[in-house]
């Protein structure tokens, strides 16, 4: 076999079973006039609509609060149960959800449902922050140390949530069912949306940037694949501390330099602003193909910001579990900052510099991480070299922490066993070389399938335990205004 039909061959045996995933996920209702409801998306959309109310609008009356609770000097928890900071969790799981959803993903949204979807993006953004906030907290509040031999690490996260939820209930077969559904889906996103999309769009974009066609790497997804794998090797051998060092230095720095050149991008194109901005709200309402495509457009916007912020999934949790603090609450809040600045402020300014500049004119059905870069080398020439670099470093990030979410789950169904965290390790490695090999569309079908389903059990989790993180919640405000 030659070297440059190995990329065709993984893909081949890849498509049916992406084809296959999203079909049964993205079960859809027929609305009429062309619109098909994804129950799915109802389902998150529901979620966030109602924990924001029930919550009484917790994420905007305690922003502030939560700003101050990641703020927080180390030595002020240092007596406090936990292995790292609220600071180096809010990286970590931003590195999970500051990658190529808000890059690649973006400009996915956009291509296919116009200017409009990027308020709809917007809009998820806001009600997710309380969807975070609630499985977030419960993630804090029903973490465990799981080996009796290593006292220090903590496991967290919807499965154990889950469990108590209708152990409560005296429903214990149904709380193993849906703990271990959580977790079979969550190794499932890790080694797909959270490993093969985001190396799929880094190699996408060296590809762009080494010449196209032309370039040295074309058809080469498997050789750039397994370079990556080495590295991403390197990382998660060392833990969730590990984890967690490499995304606080990461995150930051590349979010930065990521936004400033948006900003600029978008100063620079400052007479079509105003035009951009129109376009974005009225087109969220008002799209030509009238209300099918209104529907079209709004479920576009709240699919990729979905999956870019990840509210209502249940992933935050596990890594938010194993936070230094006493306070479920207070980290819940912290949760809920993730959304804000993944979705509200990094996918809207890729939003702005793609409808600014007027690149998704030129786009042919659906396209990703290459039409974020054409926005931004039409108005900064060469910076598509910066942002190959910006793509990489993000989906590097998002891939280790997105393997920490996978092994927890795994090691949650088959016990902590060195051989089973091992044989993990290896073949996550290995998703890094399928992921690279494979055509976009049948990346994001099986990623989109496996991210979604997390929702099912855990926002199930989530309205059981609703009138309990309400109680919780009374009781912290009450403390904190004594």
């Amino acid at each position: 076999m030659s070297a440059r039909s190995i990329d065709a061959t993984i893909n081949d045996f890849f498509e049916p079973i992406a084809h296959r995933a999203n079909e049964i996920v993205f079960y859809s209702v027929h609305l009429g006039e062309g619109a098909d409801l994804k129950l799915i998306l109802a389902w998150l959309v529901a979620a966030g609509v109602f924990f924001t109310f029930y919550l009484s609008f917790i994420n905007v009356r305690y922003f502030k609060h939560a700003v101050s609770v990641v703020l927080r000097k180390e030595k002020e928890t240092a007596h406090e149960d936990g292995q790292i900071s609220s600071f180096q969790a809010l990286m970590a799981v931003l590195s999970g959800t500051v990658g190529l959803g808000n890059i690649g993903g973006v400009a996915i949204a956009v291509s296919l449902g116009g200017p409009g979807a990027v308020f709809w993006m917007i809009m998820m953004g806001f009600l997710g922050m309380s969807s975070k906030f609630a499985e977030t907290m419960l993630g804090v509040k029903y973490r465990v140390h799981p080996d009796p031999e290593r006292p220090e690490e903590i496991s967290g996260g919807p499965m154990y949530y889950l469990r108590q939820a209708f152990d409560r209930m005296d429903l214990h077969y149904a709380g193993v069912f849906f703990a271990a559904m959580f977790a079979l889906f969550c190794i499932g996103a890790s080694v797909s949306g959270g490993n093969m999309f985001q190396i799929n769009q880094s190699y996408r974009q060296f590809v762009d940037v080494t010449g196209g066609e032309a370039s040295f790497l074309n058809e080469y997804g498997w050789g750039f694949g397994l370079c990556v794998a080495v590295l991403v090797g390197l990382v998660i051998f060392g833990g969730i501390k590990s984890i967690a060092s490499v995304a606080a230095r990461l995150v930051p720095l590349m979010a930065v330099i990521y936004v400033t050149a948006g900003l600029i991008v978008i100063l620079m194109n400052a007479p079509q602003l105003p035009g951009a901005l129109y376009d974005i709200v009225t087109q969220a309402f008002t799209p030509a193909a009238g209300y099918g495509g209104f529907i079209g457009v709004l479920l576009v916007g709240a699919q990729r910001a979905f999956f870019s912020n990840e509210a209502g999934l249940g992933s935050a949790p596990i890594v938010h579990a194993t936070v230094k603090t006493n306070s479920p609450v207070a980290q819940g809040m912290v949760g809920m900052l993730g959304p804000f600045i993944d979705t509200i402020v990094i996918c809207t300014v890729t939003a702005l510099v793609i409808v600014v500049t007027g690149a998704y004119h030129q786009s042919e059905g659906m396209e990703g991480v290459e039409l974020t870069s054409r926005a931004f080398e039409s108005t900064i020439p060469g910076f598509k070299y910066v942002l190959a670099v910006a793509v990489f470093l993000f989906a590097f990030s998002t891939v280790i922490t997105w393997f920490y979410y996978g092994m927890k789950c795994l090691t949650y169904l088959f016990g902590q066993k060195s051989s089973v965290e091992m044989a993990f390790k290896i073949f996550f490695c290995l998703c890094v070389v399928v992921g690279a090999s494979s055509d976009i569309s049948h990346v994001v079908d099986f990623t989109d399938a496996m991210f979604f389903a997390l929702a099912i059990p855990n926002v199930i989790g989530l309205y059981i335990f609703a009138p309990e993180i309400k109680r919780d919640v009374q009781e912290y405000i009450q403390r904190l205004q004594k």
